[in-house]
């Protein structure tokens, strides 16, 4: 490669496996190498083949090495210019597994090096592997060593040989009682006799010591709102100032602050979870589930994100390398229970479920994972996702004990973002929701001739049979742009006396499952717009408000059968 030579390289790997850091560098040493080296990253193979580019570095996460390494056969199968950069090396060394990654590399004919996004160590291995392999000659894809002797390439030869390679050359200490023990562990924990009774009784006990632990705290948030509201009301002459201060700005907002304490109890405890690799155990137990309908365990990771946010779980379902797949996945993600919609869930359960706090809160997150599934079923049916089933998950990175200082991250990263949309777009839509109840009458006590109630009016035919009456239907008409804002609304409406509203305990499971189904928040629709198109961006608001509203109807008429 002389002076004058460029190359364009692709880097592609999975998110999470160091591939954006890894980019940086190599550009920032690719630009002081022998000739001129460009980076740039791509996630699907469809993004690969549009795009032109001499080299493919493919990006393995040492932790994850046989679903990473599933796809180097359909890169050779794309471009016979492929290096593999093994990332994260360290952290497989610390669980006492090493890799003759030399001796891989002869098996598969790939040129391997070990490298670390964070200290930049064997780049220049990579960058001479890259060099190295562009000069070389293509080979024929019956030659290449991962093809000889085989009379049909598909998906299973390609896993089987993965997996074959990897048994020879993935290597752990003999003596590592350590490694047997988290064995015998991982085996109950994916066990589908076992493992789906040990996941219940984890999600029922995390819900309950999400309410458990923090209910004092939340009834300490409560009074310190109540007396606030208090001191405003008492020492401010009366208008709308007080009011829109009050009823406005400290309900509406201050209800939602009560709700913190719980949020991050829960988060504490998912990010608890993700962190010692259970969560990766729950996409591996639900693999026979996801095939069901016809989708990869891999999608479970994405419906898993959910429930932390539902714009990042969409933008990781691009991971997934099948078009249809990746579609499907993204659509089913609205249905999962994200963190926006707990604090209309912590705050109507801590009101009329008193002793079911628990069940009531785990049987939404399930509901909406059911009806995710029957929507993928039927969805895989039609013309648009039709196709063979991928093989299954067949590795798991190993237990570990939790990084606190990631876990603490974690939370604060979550709830600075819940602290920032509240003192934004909550704050604005309650200053909103208080100038329609106060207007044009300038008194809430005549909200029923206020703009708010006209708009109520107008919703109240269509949300009636659900038993909802017009306030309800603003309450839900305000969670559009963000579902916090529905608990801000429900406080300015009626206030914190449980005696003057018109819900019982089954119209308030009903609203709280509307609230789980209808609309996906307008973030998620637009970055499903973005990752698909208008048309499937369009279908998810369509078939959310149809599922929520058939739903809510259900529940409703057949509960009054009973109750």
């Amino acid at each position: 490669m002389n002076q004058t030579s460029t190359l364009r390289v692709a880097l592609v790997g999975s998110r999470g496996s160091g591939k954006s850091a890894l980019c940086e560098r190599l550009n920032a040493l690719g630009n002081r190498s022998e000739g001129r080296l460009y980076f740039s990253e791509y996630h699907t193979l469809e993004e690969l083949r549009s795009a032109e580019y001499d080299v493919i570095v493919q990006v393995v996460d040492a932790t994850d090495l046989e679903t990473s390494l599933s796809l180097t056969p359909r890169l050779i199968d794309a471009h016979q210019h492929l290096v593999i950069a093994i990332n994260r090396y360290d952290l497989l060394l610390e669980t006492d597994h090493w890799l003759d990654y030399e001796r891989l590399s002869t098996m598969i004919g790939v040129p391997i090096a070990v490298v670390s996004s964070k200290t930049g160590k064997g780049l220049d291995a990579v960058i001479r592997n890259i060099i190295e392999t562009q000069q070389r000659e293509t080979l024929h894809s019956d030659e290449h060593p991962i093809y000889k002797g085989w009379e049909q390439q598909d998906e299973d030869a390609y896993s089987g040989y993965i997996h074959g390679a990897l048994t020879e050359t993935l290597h752990h200490s003999p003596h590592d009682d350590k490694k047997t023990r988290l064995e015998k562990i991982d085996r109950v924990l994916t066990n589908k006799w076992t493992g789906f009774p040990i996941l219940g009784l984890v999600l029922f006990c995390v819900f309950e010591c999400t309410f458990a632990l923090g209910g004092p705290i939340q009834d300490w948030f409560q009074q310190g709102i109540d007396a606030l509201y208090a001191i405003t009301v008492a020492h401010m002459q009366a208008g709308w100032f007080t009011s829109l201060l009050g009823d406005g700005i400290i309900l509406g907002v201050g209800t939602l602050l009560t709700a913190l304490p719980n949020i991050i109890i829960l988060f504490f405890f998912l990010s608890l979870m993700e962190d010692t690799g259970y969560m990766a155990r729950i996409a591996y137990l639900m693999d026979d589930v996801m095939h069901l309908v016809g989708l990869h365990g891999r999608s479970a990771i994405p419906l898993l994100m959910g429930f932390d946010c539902n714009v990042p779980a969409i933008i990781a379902a691009k991971d997934i390398i099948d078009k249809k797949d990746r579609t499907l996945t993204m659509l089913m993600v609205p249905f999962m229970s994200c963190s926006a919609r707990l604090p209309v869930y912590i705050l109507f359960i801590s009101m009329f479920f008193q002793k079911y706090k628990g069940l009531v809160l785990l049987s939404l997150y399930l509901l909406g994972i059911v009806l995710s599934f029957c929507f993928a079923g039927i969805l895989k049916h039609t013309p648009w996702f039709r196709k063979p089933a991928d093989p299954k998950v067949n590795e798991l990175p190993d237990i570990r004990f939790p990084k606190w200082g990631s876990i603490l991250r974690h939370i604060w990263y979550r709830v600075a973002d819940f602290l920032k949309k509240i003192s934004t777009v909550v704050l604005c839509a309650s200053v909103v929701i208080w100038a329609l109840e106060f207007f044009p009458a300038h008194d809430l006590a005549h909200i029923e001739t206020s703009w708010l109630a006209s708009i109520g009016h107008f919703l109240e035919p269509v949300m009636a049979p659900l038993g909802f009456d017009w306030k309800m239907s603003v309450c839900l008409l305000t969670g559009v742009p963000a579902k916090e804002a529905i608990a801000a609304t429900f406080a300015i409406l009626f206030g914190g006396d449980v005696a003057t509203m018109a819900f019982t305990p089954l119209t308030a499971y009903t609203f709280l499952v509307f609230t789980l189904l209808y609309f996906p928040c307008v973030a998620t629709v637009s970055t499903l717009r973005r990752e698909t198109n208008a048309g499937w961006a369009t279908l998810s608001v369509v078939n959310s408000l149809v599922i929520a509203w058939v739903t809510a109807f259900v529940i409703y008429n057949v509960g009054s059968l009973f109750l």
